[in-house]
Protein backbone atom coordinates (compact mmCIF):
# COMPACT_ATOMS: atom_id res chain seq x y z
CA UNK A 1 0.00 0.00 0.00
CA UNK A 2 1.37 3.62 -0.60
CA UNK A 3 1.81 4.59 2.68
CA UNK A 4 2.57 8.15 0.99
CA UNK A 5 -1.02 8.46 -0.25
CA UNK A 6 -2.12 7.07 3.33
CA UNK A 7 -0.28 9.37 5.03
CA UNK A 8 -1.78 12.79 2.74
CA UNK A 9 -5.35 11.09 2.77
CA UNK A 10 -5.49 11.07 6.91
CA UNK A 11 -3.51 14.78 6.74
CA UNK A 12 -6.27 16.43 4.21
CA UNK A 13 -9.34 15.07 5.94
CA UNK A 14 -8.17 16.43 9.42
CA UNK A 15 -7.41 19.37 7.91
CA UNK A 16 -11.20 19.73 6.11
CA UNK A 17 -12.49 18.53 9.28
CA UNK A 18 -11.12 21.32 11.22
CA UNK A 19 -12.22 24.11 8.51
CA UNK A 20 -15.73 22.39 8.37
CA UNK A 21 -16.31 22.22 11.89
CA UNK A 22 -15.35 26.31 12.51
CA UNK A 23 -18.55 26.80 9.52
CA UNK A 24 -22.04 27.53 11.73
CA UNK A 25 -24.26 25.92 8.85
CA UNK A 26 -24.17 22.59 6.97
CA UNK A 27 -27.27 22.00 4.28
CA UNK A 28 -28.25 18.40 4.44
CA UNK A 29 -27.73 17.55 0.99
CA UNK A 30 -26.39 19.34 -2.30
CA UNK A 31 -28.74 19.48 -4.85
CA UNK A 32 -27.96 19.50 -9.01
CA UNK A 33 -27.73 23.10 -10.00
CA UNK A 34 -27.51 23.89 -13.88
CA UNK A 35 -26.25 27.35 -13.57
CA UNK A 36 -23.45 29.37 -12.04
CA UNK A 37 -23.84 28.01 -8.33
CA UNK A 38 -23.34 29.60 -5.53
CA UNK A 39 -20.23 29.64 -3.03
CA UNK A 40 -22.46 28.19 0.16
CA UNK A 41 -23.33 25.39 -2.24
CA UNK A 42 -20.35 24.10 -3.46
CA UNK A 43 -18.90 24.08 -0.02
CA UNK A 44 -21.70 22.37 1.93
CA UNK A 45 -21.19 19.57 -1.00
CA UNK A 46 -17.67 19.02 -0.15
CA UNK A 47 -18.70 19.32 3.44
CA UNK A 48 -21.12 16.61 3.22
CA UNK A 49 -18.76 14.18 1.66
CA UNK A 50 -15.49 14.77 4.21
CA UNK A 51 -18.24 14.28 7.18
CA UNK A 52 -19.26 11.00 5.67
CA UNK A 53 -15.39 10.19 5.16
CA UNK A 54 -15.02 11.37 8.84
CA UNK A 55 -18.24 9.44 9.97
CA UNK A 56 -16.66 5.98 8.52
CA UNK A 57 -13.77 6.75 9.98
CA UNK A 58 -15.31 7.10 13.57
CA UNK A 59 -17.22 3.84 13.08
CA UNK A 60 -13.70 2.00 12.57
CA UNK A 61 -14.49 1.98 8.95
CA UNK A 62 -12.73 2.27 5.48
CA UNK A 63 -14.45 5.29 3.69
CA UNK A 64 -15.65 5.16 0.51
CA UNK A 65 -16.31 7.18 -2.55
CA UNK A 66 -18.38 6.79 -5.83
CA UNK A 67 -17.79 8.28 -9.00
CA UNK A 68 -19.91 8.61 -11.86
CA UNK A 69 -18.40 6.44 -14.84
CA UNK A 70 -17.62 9.07 -17.21
CA UNK A 71 -15.81 6.87 -19.72
CA UNK A 72 -19.08 4.40 -20.84
CA UNK A 73 -21.48 4.81 -23.67
CA UNK A 74 -23.56 2.72 -21.89
CA UNK A 75 -24.29 5.68 -19.58
CA UNK A 76 -24.95 7.99 -22.11
CA UNK A 77 -28.24 9.44 -24.37
CA UNK A 78 -28.87 11.52 -27.02
CA UNK A 79 -30.85 14.62 -27.15
CA UNK A 80 -31.01 16.18 -30.55
CA UNK A 81 -31.57 19.59 -28.72
CA UNK A 82 -28.45 19.27 -26.07
CA UNK A 83 -26.53 16.53 -27.37
CA UNK A 84 -24.83 14.06 -25.14
CA UNK A 85 -25.77 13.47 -21.23
CA UNK A 86 -25.13 11.43 -18.96
CA UNK A 87 -28.13 9.51 -17.64
CA UNK A 88 -29.60 9.42 -14.11
CA UNK A 89 -28.55 6.14 -12.09
CA UNK A 90 -25.43 5.67 -14.22
CA UNK A 91 -23.25 3.13 -13.24
CA UNK A 92 -20.79 3.96 -10.29
CA UNK A 93 -16.68 3.50 -9.92
CA UNK A 94 -15.87 2.99 -6.24
CA UNK A 95 -12.35 4.30 -5.14
CA UNK A 96 -11.77 2.35 -1.37
CA UNK A 97 -9.79 4.11 0.72
CA UNK A 98 -8.74 0.10 2.22
CA UNK A 99 -7.71 -0.69 -0.94
CA UNK A 100 -3.94 -0.86 -2.60
CA UNK A 101 -5.07 -0.23 -6.10
CA UNK A 102 -7.01 2.95 -5.44
CA UNK A 103 -5.77 4.30 -1.80
CA UNK A 104 -3.54 6.63 -3.81
CA UNK A 105 -6.61 8.11 -5.99
CA UNK A 106 -8.56 8.39 -2.95
CA UNK A 107 -5.81 10.13 -1.26
CA UNK A 108 -5.83 12.44 -4.34
CA UNK A 109 -9.08 13.52 -4.67
CA UNK A 110 -9.36 14.34 -0.96
CA UNK A 111 -6.57 16.78 -1.49
CA UNK A 112 -7.98 18.24 -4.80
CA UNK A 113 -11.34 18.64 -2.65
CA UNK A 114 -9.20 20.67 0.19
CA UNK A 115 -7.84 23.02 -2.45
CA UNK A 116 -10.86 23.71 -4.13
CA UNK A 117 -12.64 24.22 -0.42
CA UNK A 118 -10.23 27.06 0.31
CA UNK A 119 -10.38 28.19 -3.33
CA UNK A 120 -13.86 28.93 -3.10
CA UNK A 121 -14.05 29.38 0.81
CA UNK A 122 -11.59 32.80 -0.34
CA UNK A 123 -13.47 33.70 -3.15
CA UNK A 124 -9.69 32.64 -5.09
CA UNK A 125 -8.68 30.69 -8.34
CA UNK A 126 -5.90 28.39 -9.32
CA UNK A 127 -5.29 26.54 -12.54
CA UNK A 128 -4.89 22.27 -12.59
CA UNK A 129 -1.20 23.10 -13.11
CA UNK A 130 -1.08 24.63 -10.07
CA UNK A 131 -2.80 22.29 -7.87
CA UNK A 132 -0.55 19.39 -9.65
CA UNK A 133 2.96 21.21 -8.72
CA UNK A 134 1.64 21.65 -5.12
CA UNK A 135 1.97 18.18 -4.83
CA UNK A 136 3.72 16.29 -7.54
CA UNK A 137 4.65 13.21 -5.96
CA UNK A 138 1.05 12.48 -4.83
CA UNK A 139 -0.57 13.14 -7.67
CA UNK A 140 2.31 11.83 -10.19
CA UNK A 141 1.11 12.96 -13.34
CA UNK A 142 -0.69 16.40 -15.11
CA UNK A 143 -3.53 14.11 -16.32
CA UNK A 144 -4.19 12.68 -13.20
CA UNK A 145 -5.42 16.32 -11.54
CA UNK A 146 -7.50 16.58 -14.90
CA UNK A 147 -9.35 13.88 -14.42
CA UNK A 148 -10.21 13.91 -10.40
CA UNK A 149 -11.13 17.73 -11.22
CA UNK A 150 -13.61 16.66 -14.11
CA UNK A 151 -14.56 13.38 -12.14
CA UNK A 152 -14.81 16.15 -8.56
CA UNK A 153 -17.53 18.74 -10.98
CA UNK A 154 -19.25 15.49 -11.81
CA UNK A 155 -19.59 13.42 -8.36
CA UNK A 156 -20.90 17.10 -6.59
CA UNK A 157 -22.63 17.95 -9.73
CA UNK A 158 -21.27 21.20 -9.99
CA UNK A 159 -19.96 23.42 -13.18
CA UNK A 160 -16.28 22.81 -13.14
CA UNK A 161 -15.99 26.38 -13.79
CA UNK A 162 -18.17 26.85 -10.65
CA UNK A 163 -14.91 25.25 -8.47
CA UNK A 164 -12.52 27.74 -9.09
CA UNK A 165 -10.17 25.86 -10.73
CA UNK A 166 -8.79 27.03 -14.11
CA UNK A 167 -7.67 25.80 -17.18
CA UNK A 168 -4.69 26.87 -19.63
CA UNK A 169 -7.05 27.85 -22.81
CA UNK A 170 -6.00 25.96 -25.82
CA UNK A 171 -8.69 28.05 -28.03
CA UNK A 172 -7.55 31.22 -29.77
CA UNK A 173 -10.68 34.18 -30.72
CA UNK A 174 -10.35 36.45 -33.04
CA UNK A 175 -12.98 38.74 -35.01
CA UNK A 176 -15.43 42.32 -34.79
CA UNK A 177 -15.79 41.52 -30.99
CA UNK A 178 -15.20 43.02 -27.93
CA UNK A 179 -16.91 41.82 -24.27
CA UNK A 180 -16.39 42.59 -20.02
CA UNK A 181 -15.46 39.77 -18.00
CA UNK A 182 -16.68 39.29 -14.67
CA UNK A 183 -13.59 41.67 -12.98
CA UNK A 184 -14.69 44.83 -15.79
CA UNK A 185 -11.66 43.86 -17.46
CA UNK A 186 -12.68 44.71 -21.34
CA UNK A 187 -11.54 42.22 -23.42
CA UNK A 188 -11.10 43.65 -27.57
CA UNK A 189 -10.87 40.49 -30.29
CA UNK A 190 -10.77 42.39 -33.31
CA UNK A 191 -7.78 41.63 -35.93
CA UNK A 192 -7.66 43.67 -39.08
CA UNK A 193 -6.85 40.46 -40.75
CA UNK A 194 -10.27 38.88 -40.38
CA UNK A 195 -13.70 39.69 -39.64
CA UNK A 196 -15.29 36.31 -38.19
CA UNK A 197 -15.48 35.48 -34.77
CA UNK A 198 -13.03 31.99 -34.89
CA UNK A 199 -11.95 29.42 -32.27
CA UNK A 200 -8.79 28.11 -33.53
CA UNK A 201 -8.53 24.53 -32.18
CA UNK A 202 -5.01 23.34 -34.13
CA UNK A 203 -4.11 22.51 -31.10
CA UNK A 204 -6.10 19.38 -30.39
CA UNK A 205 -9.83 18.23 -28.33
CA UNK A 206 -11.73 20.97 -27.84
CA UNK A 207 -11.15 22.34 -23.81
CA UNK A 208 -14.26 23.62 -21.62
CA UNK A 209 -13.17 27.08 -22.21
CA UNK A 210 -13.41 27.27 -25.66
CA UNK A 211 -16.75 25.25 -25.69
CA UNK A 212 -18.05 27.74 -23.07
CA UNK A 213 -17.07 30.89 -25.37
CA UNK A 214 -19.02 29.07 -28.41
CA UNK A 215 -21.89 28.31 -26.30
CA UNK A 216 -22.21 31.95 -24.94
CA UNK A 217 -21.51 33.56 -28.59
CA UNK A 218 -24.28 31.31 -29.34
CA UNK A 219 -26.30 32.04 -26.18
CA UNK A 220 -25.51 35.98 -26.56
CA UNK A 221 -25.69 37.05 -29.83
CA UNK A 222 -27.65 34.42 -31.86
CA UNK A 223 -25.55 33.99 -34.58
CA UNK A 224 -24.85 30.87 -36.99
CA UNK A 225 -22.09 28.64 -35.82
CA UNK A 226 -19.89 27.29 -38.89
CA UNK A 227 -17.33 24.44 -38.02
CA UNK A 228 -14.11 24.41 -40.15
CA UNK A 229 -12.07 21.67 -40.03
CA UNK A 230 -8.89 19.19 -41.53
CA UNK A 231 -10.96 16.74 -43.69
CA UNK A 232 -9.87 13.83 -41.38
CA UNK A 233 -11.37 11.84 -38.81
CA UNK A 234 -9.72 14.02 -36.13
CA UNK A 235 -11.15 17.41 -37.20
CA UNK A 236 -14.63 15.43 -37.55
CA UNK A 237 -14.48 14.03 -34.13
CA UNK A 238 -13.49 18.07 -32.66
CA UNK A 239 -16.62 19.19 -34.62
CA UNK A 240 -18.87 16.37 -33.29
CA UNK A 241 -17.99 17.77 -29.14
CA UNK A 242 -18.74 21.14 -29.91
CA UNK A 243 -22.06 20.21 -31.61
CA UNK A 244 -22.55 17.34 -29.48
CA UNK A 245 -20.45 17.18 -26.62
CA UNK A 246 -17.92 14.53 -25.31
CA UNK A 247 -18.73 11.05 -23.20
CA UNK A 248 -16.43 12.93 -20.14
CA UNK A 249 -18.09 15.46 -19.77
CA UNK A 250 -21.61 14.78 -20.70
CA UNK A 251 -22.24 15.82 -17.08
CA UNK A 252 -22.29 19.40 -18.13
CA UNK A 253 -23.50 18.89 -22.14
CA UNK A 254 -26.40 21.85 -21.29
CA UNK A 255 -23.71 24.37 -20.74
CA UNK A 256 -21.30 23.29 -23.31
CA UNK A 257 -23.17 22.02 -26.63
CA UNK A 258 -24.02 24.41 -29.71
CA UNK A 259 -26.98 21.82 -31.58
CA UNK A 260 -26.52 24.45 -34.44
CA UNK A 261 -23.04 24.23 -35.58
CA UNK A 262 -23.07 23.64 -39.62
CA UNK A 263 -20.40 21.86 -41.05
CA UNK A 264 -18.63 24.44 -43.50
CA UNK A 265 -15.96 22.51 -44.37
CA UNK A 266 -13.30 20.89 -45.56
CA UNK A 267 -15.56 18.57 -46.70
CA UNK A 268 -14.47 15.33 -48.18
CA UNK A 269 -16.86 15.91 -51.40
CA UNK A 270 -15.00 19.67 -51.83
CA UNK A 271 -11.68 17.22 -52.31
CA UNK A 272 -13.24 15.95 -55.51
CA UNK A 273 -15.46 18.97 -56.34
CA UNK A 274 -12.44 21.29 -56.08
CA UNK A 275 -9.99 18.90 -57.36
CA UNK A 276 -7.43 19.52 -55.06
CA UNK A 277 -4.02 17.83 -56.57
CA UNK A 278 -3.43 14.22 -55.31
CA UNK A 279 -0.08 15.74 -53.87
CA UNK A 280 -1.81 17.36 -51.32
CA UNK A 281 -4.09 14.61 -50.56
CA UNK A 282 -2.90 12.05 -47.19
CA UNK A 283 -3.58 8.34 -47.43
CA UNK A 284 -5.57 7.23 -44.09
CA UNK A 285 -3.71 5.45 -41.55
CA UNK A 286 -5.45 2.31 -39.58
CA UNK A 287 -5.86 4.44 -36.74
CA UNK A 288 -7.60 6.79 -39.26
CA UNK A 289 -9.99 4.92 -40.40
CA UNK A 290 -10.72 3.06 -36.82
CA UNK A 291 -11.26 6.47 -35.30
CA UNK A 292 -13.49 7.00 -38.61
CA UNK A 293 -15.57 3.85 -38.22
CA UNK A 294 -16.13 4.81 -34.34
CA UNK A 295 -17.56 7.91 -35.39
CA UNK A 296 -19.81 6.47 -38.26
CA UNK A 297 -21.43 4.42 -34.74
CA UNK A 298 -22.36 7.50 -32.63
CA UNK A 299 -25.80 7.86 -31.85
CA UNK A 300 -25.99 11.12 -33.20
CA UNK A 301 -24.96 10.62 -36.80
CA UNK A 302 -28.65 8.98 -37.08
CA UNK A 303 -30.15 12.84 -37.41
CA UNK A 304 -27.29 13.96 -39.39
CA UNK A 305 -27.53 11.93 -42.64
CA UNK A 306 -24.90 14.37 -44.69
CA UNK A 307 -22.04 14.37 -42.40
CA UNK A 308 -22.74 10.38 -42.37
CA UNK A 309 -22.56 10.32 -46.50
CA UNK A 310 -19.29 12.80 -46.35
CA UNK A 311 -17.72 10.20 -43.82
CA UNK A 312 -18.64 7.62 -45.41
CA UNK A 313 -17.04 9.20 -48.60
CA UNK A 314 -13.96 9.46 -46.77
CA UNK A 315 -14.21 5.95 -46.11
CA UNK A 316 -14.76 4.87 -49.50
CA UNK A 317 -11.66 7.32 -51.05
CA UNK A 318 -9.39 6.54 -48.06
CA UNK A 319 -7.63 9.51 -47.64
CA UNK A 320 -7.37 12.77 -45.88
CA UNK A 321 -6.85 16.23 -46.27
CA UNK A 322 -6.10 19.55 -44.16
CA UNK A 323 -7.41 22.73 -44.66
CA UNK A 324 -3.72 23.93 -46.09
CA UNK A 325 -4.40 21.38 -48.96
CA UNK A 326 -6.32 24.20 -50.76
CA UNK A 327 -2.66 26.28 -50.88
CA UNK A 328 -2.33 23.96 -53.86
CA UNK A 329 -5.14 25.19 -55.89
CA UNK A 330 -4.12 29.25 -55.04
CA UNK A 331 -2.26 30.52 -52.56
CA UNK A 332 -5.21 32.42 -51.21
CA UNK A 333 -8.03 30.02 -52.32
CA UNK A 334 -9.35 29.38 -48.57
CA UNK A 335 -9.92 33.38 -48.10
CA UNK A 336 -10.53 34.47 -51.17
CA UNK A 337 -12.51 32.19 -53.11
CA UNK A 338 -13.79 29.03 -51.05
CA UNK A 339 -15.11 30.47 -47.78
CA UNK A 340 -17.12 33.49 -49.52
CA UNK A 341 -18.45 31.11 -51.81
CA UNK A 342 -19.60 28.53 -49.01
CA UNK A 343 -20.93 31.26 -47.12
CA UNK A 344 -22.84 32.92 -49.88
CA UNK A 345 -24.13 29.99 -51.78
CA UNK A 346 -24.67 27.93 -48.51
CA UNK A 347 -22.14 25.01 -49.00
CA UNK A 348 -22.46 23.80 -45.66
CA UNK A 349 -24.07 20.23 -44.12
Amino acid sequence: MDTGGVLELFSEVEKLRVQLMNNVEVMPDCQRVEGEVSHKEILTCIENIILGIVTSLSKDEAPILALPNRSSWANISFDSAIGLQMVSGSSITTIRSDCPSSVTKFAQIVKILSVIYRLVQSNSYATKRDIYYSNTQLFGSQSAVDSIVDDISCMLKVPRRSLHVLATSKGLISGDLCYMEEDGTRIDCYSSSTVCVCVDQGKGVPDVNSRLMVRKLWDTLHIPVFALVDADPHGIEIMCIYKYGSVAMSFEAHSLTVPSVMWLGLLPSDLQRLRVPEDALIPLTKRDESKLSSLLKRPYLTSQPDWQREMELMQQTKVKAEIQSLAAIAPDFLTNTYLPNKLRYGGWV
